[in-house]
């Protein structure tokens, strides 16, 4: 026979296993660094959406960029890209050095509607911000990102015409030659083949 006491112990034990296996899976145990910033509108009403504008992150020495997309008010964070010389080093004694410092930029890429922007306010710096307590980091802009969604009127925002007139030349042509206008043929070149 079975003693329920063994049986009740073995049943403690799984429960005890499954529940610590449980709590290390959903721990997320990563070294990415996270940028919070948060991009203005300079001609927007206060209610303005903002939402659905990407901003991109891109580190020196680091092949992948970031990007994320801004939420209703304009806030937004991106996963600070990093590499294996960017993540904290260990040194021969076993004790993590420091992670180097990273020289990373933010850039307004674009949103669902047509957006205007100096090139002041299109790109900003990501630094180190020091927490409240002194002792936590995170990451910031150095500088405000910031769009219109008109063109100033200092600028010339519109798009240049690249086709020319679409007037042609239509030279007179005496009705009795029963031929159509010439603006039909004129701007034809015949390509003469001698074999």
């Amino acid at each position: 026979m079975v003693d329920t006491s063994s049986m009740a112990r073995f049943r403690l034990l799984i429960t005890a296993v499954f529940f610590a296996a449980f709590a290390l899976a959903s721990l997320d145990v990563s070294d990415c660094h996270v940028v919070k910033g948060k991009l203005s509108c300079l001609d927007c009403k206060q209610d303005h959406d903002l939402s659905g504008i990407k901003v991109m992150v891109k580190c020196d020495g680091v092949k992948k960029a970031s990007v994320a997309t801004t939420e209703d008010d304009g806030s937004f964070e991106a996963e600070l890209p990093s590499t294996k010389a960017a993540a904290a080093a260990t040194t021969d004694e076993g004790k993590t050095a420091a992670a180097p410092t990273l020289s990373c930029l933010a850039k307004v890429l674009g949103g669902p509607d047509q957006l205007y922007a100096s090139r002041d306010h299109v790109v900003a710096k990501v630094v180190e911000v020091e927490g409240r307590d002194g002792t936590a980091t995170s990451y910031g802009l150095a500088t405000p990102l910031a769009v219109s969604t008109a063109c100033p009127p200092t600028k010339e925002c519109g798009a240049y015409n690249m086709v020319g007139s679409s007037k042609t030349i239509d030279l007179p042509l005496p009705k009795e030659w029963g031929l159509a206008p010439s603006s039909y043929y004129v701007p034809f070149i015949p390509i003469i083949g001698i074999p």
